[in-house]
């Protein structure tokens, strides 16, 4: 059975509950409130759902200097991946309660070990209840397994690799809202503002009434933005490496492949305060 690599709706994925190499992850999550995510998950996900916490199990806390959500190990998350239950063969789709963002974080490290049946559920959570598909408040406890792999380190990003793309006309778009890239509404990081160099493409624009745009919409507005650049040349930042990722499943859904990710983005490269920040709309 062919794989869903980028997105699955939710009327398809509820056909295909109960398949044995389907995994879910319900990825769920707030910075307000970093346990709600969870706590909702205990009160009602789809069945057959494991939780993934952002900050426990998509991102290392334990790093300093690499942003909000440091990039994991790829030793720690296989890890992970294992004790729920994941292995390399099995169909893994990710959904959260907002536009995808979270998701399409998990979406983005599976990626990046080279795992290529993973999707978001286009909707998520909201659409799920909406159309009133099967929800359940069981906790599954799945056998472990192993999961090997390495990430692709080609596709992650520190600072000085940015700068150095961007030097050499690469494009870096940051995902944040437009007024957080114009630092005029700075409400999570210490410092407002953007990298020099940037452009702004809020990862909203993605969407339309909380679903991915057609593929070839997206592809004519990414095309717009990368000019004479190939896909390859396009790197994606936000905040702190999470939302960014809702750019590179754009991305992805429109046929560009093989974008990159700045994993600490703009509280990574605030992190130094030698290296320069602009504002405004430029």
């Amino acid at each position: 059975m062919a794989g869903w690599n980028t997105l699955v709706q939710a009327e398809t994925l509820s056909v295909a509950l109960g398949r044995p190499d389907l995994a879910i992850v319900d990825c769920r999550f707030s910075i307000i409130n970093p346990g709600a995510g969870e706590s909702a998950y205990l009160l009602g996900h789809i069945p057959g759902a494991v939780y993934a916490h952002l900050d426990r199990d998509l991102s290392d806390m334990s790093k300093h200097g690499d942003g909000r959500h440091p990039w994991p190990d790829a030793d720690t998350f296989t890890a992970k991946l294992g004790e729920w239950g994941i292995a390399p063969h099995h169909q893994v789709i990710a959904y959260d309660d907002g536009d995808g963002a979270h998701a399409a974080r998990l979406w983005f490290l599976l990626r990046a070990l080279g795992h290529e049946k993973v999707a978001v559920l286009d909707g998520g959570w909201a659409r799920w209840t909406v159309l009133g598909l099967p929800i359940d408040t069981q906790v599954r406890n799945p056998a472990p397994l192993r999961y090997t792999g390495s990430f692709d380190r080609t596709r992650l990003l520190d600072p000085e690799a940015v700068q150095a793309r961007l030097d050499a006309g690469e494009l870096l778009l940051d995902a944040r809202a437009a007024d957080r890239f114009r630092g005029e509404n700075e409400m999570i990081d210490r410092v407002a503002g953007h990298v020099p160099g940037a452009k702004s493409r809020p990862y909203a624009e993605n969407l339309i009434d909380g679903r991915f745009k057609a593929p070839m919409q997206l592809a004519d507005e990414f095309r717009a933005l990368l000019g004479t650049r190939t896909p390859d040349q396009a790197i994606a930042m936000c905040g702190s490496g999470v939302t960014a990722c809702h750019h590179l499943l754009a991305m992805e859904r429109a046929g560009l492949k093989g974008a990159k990710l700045f994993t600490g983005s703009w509280s990574g490269w605030i992190s130094d305060p030698s290296r320069p920040i602009a504002t405004g709309a430029d």
